[in-house]
């Protein structure tokens, strides 16, 4: 299980990362014996981070295997961003929280998307790039056969979804893809409520 030292911040061998348990970016690499890739469970903080999948298939990985991450708190919100460079690296995440949860996939995500909480919000760029090839509380497939990317979240509070642009490899343009979703996009937002304030950003 990949697991960063509770310590002061410091910057990682690999990349350039900055490591710390609970904020900052961590490289997500393959963990065959343990239960997660990566796993962080906290009883009474908030979780800022950036999970960086892999580039490449670690020797031992299996072809069909699922980057795994687990991340959960009891008392704080929950961010994450699920930052992506190459389309081959598929990843199952589960969230586990009673606070609000906000969520960046990555623009080509294809696969499956469980959530629970008060309501959901949609930002442009995931209603823009990513909606179209994901499923939203819907079984498409039964048992345990999917292999493709899947996000379940299980919380109290809001969940609100948005995009990392993996051609740009940052975050959404929330500006350049609200105008996209006025101007050009049909795609159909799932039926849950929805706070379009939610479009104009921080």
């Amino acid at each position: 299980m990949q697991f960063v030292s509770s310590s002061t911040s410091t910057l990682g061998k690999e990349g350039g990362y900055l490591l710390d348990r609970y904020s900052g970016a961590h490289k997500v690499t393959y963990h065959p014996l343990d239960d997660w890739d990566f796993e962080l469970d906290t009883a009474h903080h908030h979780i800022d981070l950036s999970l960086v999948l892999p580039h490449y298939r670690a020797r031992s990985q299996p072809i069909d295997h699922r980057m795994s991450m687990f991340l959960g708190s009891e008392t704080g919100s929950i961010k994450v961003k699920v930052c992506r460079h190459v389309p081959r690296s598929k990843f199952y995440l589960e969230i586990q929280a009673k606070s609000d949860v906000t969520v960046w996939l990555p623009s080509d995500f294809r696969g499956r998307i469980h959530h629970s909480g008060k309501k959901a919000c949609y930002s442009a760029g995931f209603v823009n790039r990513i909606l179209c090839n994901a499923t939203v509380n819907t079984d498409t497939l039964t048992g345990d056969s999917w292999l493709g990317d899947e996000v379940l979240i299980h919380t109290k509070g809001v969940v609100e979804f948005r995009m990392w642009d993996v051609n740009t490899g940052s975050p959404e343009n929330a500006r350049k893809e609200t105008l996209k979703r006025i101007f050009g996009c049909s795609a159909k937002v799932p039926e849950t409520p929805i706070d379009w304030d939610f479009l104009l950003e921080d």
